[in-house]
């Protein structure tokens, strides 16, 4: 919005207005995906802010004297192309910076926007991150408690997990040098299945292997244990973007005339509401209202069966649209409204997340990503019902690889085969 605001007031419609607010704008986010510009978070230094900043304004300013070359617009002279361009930063910066500190005043003065947060250690890395958390309030961490298991006799990993779920803890920064190789690999299994964030604190261990997330507080060096793509900014904008405009396009352009032929169908051939409506664990494991068109006859078991082959529940009509799933199309409002995603990890029933999550390892990392309409794990073959224990592991193994390795590409790749096979039809889509 200030790019285009300061193009409006500069050049007005003196240049071709459109095509430069167009270009601007493009070559904006284009420079923000490779400078990581949005990349700045709770612990980010104000130095840091600083680089990022210098970084794309050298690198915007030699985009926006190419435009101009490559235009040969010669009505500008070049002091008032760099007055446009240290205008509009220094309105950027201003912005920039006004956030980031309403953000740490908002968090010391008031407590808000913070995160629980346990140690697991007793070294002088834990006490200098400890110290950290307690004189920098404007970071918004919350120390709740230190665990020293130097003396595993009086404290077991057990009495850890227990006050991590009863006190909601956030997130766990863990000293490598405390645990050993197999607690190390039970806290792991215990963070990724009880979606909590778990940050090492380095030292010379097989650690180091994983795929990991590199950061400073302060002079202390911190691992994240997994790095998720879309807890970028500049990676959620596309993502949202894209779920905006294609549920729109559905829903205007499909559900629209489609709507009503499905609620006179549905109600000709069986009694009840044309929408079906179940509660879903979302995002963060949040409960949501996921929409369907109704495919069954009323049953007291569609909160707790899931729909098997040959299932008696299955109307006629109801047959014909989950076979062309058709039957989920109004989730697209659920994706509008923001509860869903086109792309993203299928959400199950509430009763069946209780059941996997206890039984399937790492089944709760598909909860740190909104769920969505299709998935990498649908178009690769499991889909619908889960008969044995293979086809949830091989979906949780899918979801996850998703997750950890996210882009847009990959999202319009499983779009469109998504269409694909719905047109050639699924043997599962039943």
């Amino acid at each position: 919005m200030l790019i285009i605001g300061f193009s409006i007031l500069y050049f007005g419609g003196e240049i071709e207005s459109y095509n430069f607010y167009f270009f601007t704008s493009i070559a904006w986010i284009v420079l923000s995906l490779n400078t990581k510009f949005y990349d700045v978070y709770r612990y980010t230094k104000n130095f840091r802010i600083a680089i990022l900043i210098l970084k794309q304004l050298i690198l915007f300013t030699l985009i926006i004297f190419a435009f101009f070359g490559y235009k040969k617009q010669v009505s500008f002279s070049t002091s008032y192309v760099l007055s446009f361009i240290s205008a509009l930063f220094s309105a950027i910066t201003l912005v920039k910076y006004s956030f980031f500190y309403f953000l740490q005043k908002y968090r010391s003065s008031f407590g808000g926007n913070f995160r629980r947060i346990i140690i697991i250690g007793n070294n002088k890395k834990t006490h200098d991150l400890e110290n950290l958390f307690k004189t920098r309030p404007e970071l918004g961490y919350k120390h709740c408690k230190t665990f020293d298991f130097k003396n595993e006799e009086i404290l077991q990993l057990k009495d850890c997990f227990d006050y991590i779920s009863n006190e909601d803890i956030d997130e766990i920064y863990c000293s490598v040098s405390e645990l050993s190789n197999k607690k190390i690999a039970q806290l792991i299994d215990f963070v990724d299945n009880n979606l909590k964030v778990l940050k090492f604190i380095p030292d010379n261990r097989d650690i180091y292997t994983k795929r990991l997330k590199y950061e400073y507080y302060d002079y202390i060096p911190i691992l994240w244990l997994r790095n998720i793509p879309l807890e970028d900014p500049i990676n959620k904008f596309f993502k949202r973007t894209l779920d905006i405009v294609f549920s729109l396009f559905v829903i205007v352009g499909i559900l629209s005339w489609l709507a009503p032929i499905m609620a006179l169908l549905i109600t000709i051939e069986s009694r009840g509401p044309v929408f079906f409506r179940q509660q879903r664990n979302g995002f963060n494991n949040k409960k949501f209202y996921c929409y369907k068109f109704r495919s069954m006859a009323k049953n007291n078991e569609a909160d707790k069966i899931q729909a098997q082959k040959n299932d008696a529940r299955v109307t006629k009509v109801g047959g014909f649209i989950r076979k062309t799933s058709i039957d989920e199309l109004p989730q697209f409002f659920n994706v509008l409204f923001g509860d869903m995603s086109v792309v993203g990890p299928r959400p199950h029933m509430l009763s069946h997340t209780t059941e996997y999550a206890s039984k399937v390892d790492k089944f709760m990392v598909r909860l740190f990503v909104k769920p969505g309409i299709t998935g990498l794990a649908q178009v690769r073959g499991f889909r619908g019902e889960i008969e044995t224990d293979k086809d949830i592991i091989g979906r949780v193994k899918y979801d996850i690889f998703y997750i950890e390795n996210w882009s847009l590409l990959l999202d319009i790749k499983i779009i469109i085969q998504t269409v694909i096979n719905a047109v050639k039809g699924e043997e599962k889509a039943y």
